[in-house]
């Protein structure tokens, strides 16, 4: 099977994994400290590059000095374990210590001097989540989707670097879309089913998920397991979802009501619990779209409240730096 190809103008760094450099031929005029300089995308389960484009253009257009890392979720995520997803993920560790996005263990003296990037965090989907809890080494996680393998990346990355001082911290500013949520057999059905395109590949994968999600619902009512998706939803709680956020790290969370595949109550549900622990957050509610398709539907509306999250993340930070000062 030819590997796929990368988006115009990125790099393949990783499988599924693709870096754009910041585009310096841009015009002077262009040039804003405050804006991000670094943007990290999740892809949903089974989004094409030419799905991504229409993301991955419009953040060069808007932020042309931005450096892009482009994350796939490929439908194979079904069957990978979670050592296995970190371990895809090393590329984008390696890219983000590259970029000065974290702190530097090799060389701590140039850690004074070198300038504090700006990340834009943003993740689409779920994916979707059917098997039980990890003790039961037959059974596997099924990670897919962006916002999996986010918190994957969190993982990973709160393992290497255990403790970043505040004064670490970057401007940062992380955007959920269509998510996050657990949804039932038939959103996850719907899922696989829009992901797959082989109808006998479709089908065996069909079967394993009902499978999966009969054992899943029988053990969570025996035995009161958590499975993955209640600790996925918890782990999006953590002021520290990635080592450079806190608290104050303003999260948008965009979702329909009309999302077939992740229920919209959910999604609203997460994102007041998210309040109620004190986290920045704010929601942009579509009646129409479907599932992660409110840019399509609405792009003016879509991309204004893209910036206006960045203008508020420049705001906090000034603030915060103000106080710690």
């Amino acid at each position: 099977m030819p590997r796929p190809l990368a988006p115009a103008g990125f790099v393949t760094i990783g499988p599924g994994i693709h870096i754009s450099l910041a585009h310096m031929s841009a015009a002077p005029l262009q040039l804003n400290d405050s804006a991000p300089n670094v943007i990290l995308v999740f892809g949903w389960m089974g989004a094409l590059t030419r799905h991504l484009q229409h993301y991955s253009r419009k953040y060069a257009e808007l932020y042309p000095h931005a450096t892009q890392i482009i994350v796939k979720c490929p439908p194979s995520f079904f069957w990978t374990s979670a050592q296995g997803q970190q371990s895809r993920l090393l590329p984008v560790v390696e890219a983000l210590e590259a970029l000065g996005c974290l702190p530097s263990t090799e060389n701590p003296t140039q850690e004074s001097t070198r300038v504090r990037p700006r990340v834009l965090i943003h993740s689409f989907s779920n994916g979707t989540e059917v098997s039980p809890c990890s003790s039961l080494n037959t059974l596997r996680y099924v990670r897919s989707g962006g916002g999996l393998q986010l918190t994957s990346l969190g993982h990973l990355l709160t393992s290497k670097y255990p403790f970043i001082p505040p004064s670490e911290h970057l401007v940062s500013a992380l955007i959920l879309d269509s998510s996050p949520a657990i949804g039932n057999f038939r959103s996850i059905g719907m899922a696989f089913s829009i992901a797959i395109r082989n109808p006998i590949i479709r089908y065996l994968a069909l079967v394993f998920v009902c499978l999966m999600h009969a054992i899943r619902l029988s053990l969570q009512s025996a035995f009161g397991m958590d499975t993955m998706g209640t600790r996925y939803l918890e782990a999006l709680f953590n002021p520290r979802l990635l080592p450079w956020m806190n608290s104050r790290t303003p999260r948008l969370y965009v979702f329909s009501k009309k999302d077939e595949l992740v229920p919209w109550q959910g999604v609203h549900k997460h994102a007041n619990d998210a309040i109620t622990l004190g986290l920045n957050v704010r929601c942009e509610v579509y009646e129409e779209s479907a599932h992660v398709a409110h840019m399509r539907l609405d792009p003016k509306r879509y991309w204004a409240s893209v910036q206006e999250l960045w203008e508020i993340a420049h705001s906090e930070y000034q603030v915060q730096t103000i106080q710690s000062a």
